[in-house]
């Protein structure tokens, strides 16, 4: 399968719904995200005013699965406030991702809101890869 930067967007849309208000902070970043991978600005609100059920995203390498919960993660400390049911959605898509749900606790904490704070994202893959059910 090839990896689908909508889908991948679709989930990212979801996660920013789960407490049922997408903050300013969080459609920035999807815009940001959506743009950076080709999706117009214009494809990006249609996304947000009518997001898809999550597909199934088992067959995507653990690259793009990695970038997926990195991505979750980023957008869900994006507005500054991290609820319950954020993370509650974050262990769900790890797990459907193929992970224990306590990744989402472990690299969560080295996941920065602000996009221009860089992470050492290659460390973060490695104590990910520690949570990768077998």
């Amino acid at each position: 399968m090839i990896f689908d930067k909508k889908a991948e967007l679709n989930v990212l849309i979801n996660l920013a719904a789960s407490d049922k208000n997408v903050a300013e902070k969080e459609s920035k970043l999807i815009h940001s995200i959506g743009k950076a991978n080709g999706i117009s600005t214009e494809e990006i609100n249609q996304m947000l005013k009518n997001p898809k059920p999550i597909s199934n995203v088992s067959s995507l390498t653990e690259d793009e699965k990695f970038t997926h919960l990195y991505y979750l993660i980023q957008l869900m400390k994006m507005d500054g406030q991290v609820f319950r049911s954020e993370v509650v959605f974050c262990e769900q898509i790890a797990e459907k991702l193929g992970y224990k749900k306590s990744v989402v606790a472990e690299i969560s904490q080295h996941v920065y809101s602000d996009p221009s704070i860089t992470a050492d994202r290659d460390m973060i893959k490695k104590k990910a890869e520690k949570f990768l059910v077998k």
